[in-house]
């Protein structure tokens, strides 16, 4: 039940004094009775259509990869030269960047050699094993077996 003296807003008089109502703001700013040109009106839904997983797709695409290669070979269209280097293949040239050099002590990376008896090593902890085997005359034969442990045949002074 309405409260008393209760008048409801909005309605006009019906004796037409009043004038009429325009659409409202939302009205105004709705875009529902436009077009739209992005979607296809004879699109209907494949109801056929099943979706695959990842493992399926991975599996055709191998499939398809592979018989591919097989039509390339029996036609003999693309006769790779051996000497090219592929992804499949593991045979490449030799590397153009200079050979990385081992501590013979440590097995890190050495970026000095020692003059007197041709060891490399790595830092100043080696390099004082490398001068205390040097500094005894039966120490130089474990020198000879670091360099014959390396595939280096020289003589040690």
């Amino acid at each position: 039940m309405p409260p008393k003296n209760f008048k409801k807003r909005g309605t006009a008089a019906t004796d037409g004094t009043s004038t009429p109502q325009g659409p409202s703001l939302a009205e105004q700013m709705s875009y529902g009775h436009l077009p739209r040109p992005f979607k296809n009106p004879e699109y209907t839904k494949n109801i056929n259509r099943r979706a695959k997983n990842l493992k399926n797709i991975l599996g055709q695409e191998r499939e398809r990869e592979r018989t591919e290669r097989e039509r390339k070979k029996a036609e003999d269209a693309m006769e790779l030269d051996e000497e090219i280097p592929t992804y499949l293949s593991i045979e490449a040239p030799p590397s153009v960047l200079p050979q990385k050099h081992y501590c013979d002590i440590t097995g890190l990376e050495a970026p000095y050699t020692d003059p007197i008896t041709g060891l490399r090593y790595h830092d100043k902890d080696a390099y004082a094993i490398i001068k205390a085997m040097a500094s005894g005359l039966p120490s130089a034969s474990a020198a000879k077996e670091y360099l014959s442990a390396r595939g280096v045949n020289s003589i040690v002074k």
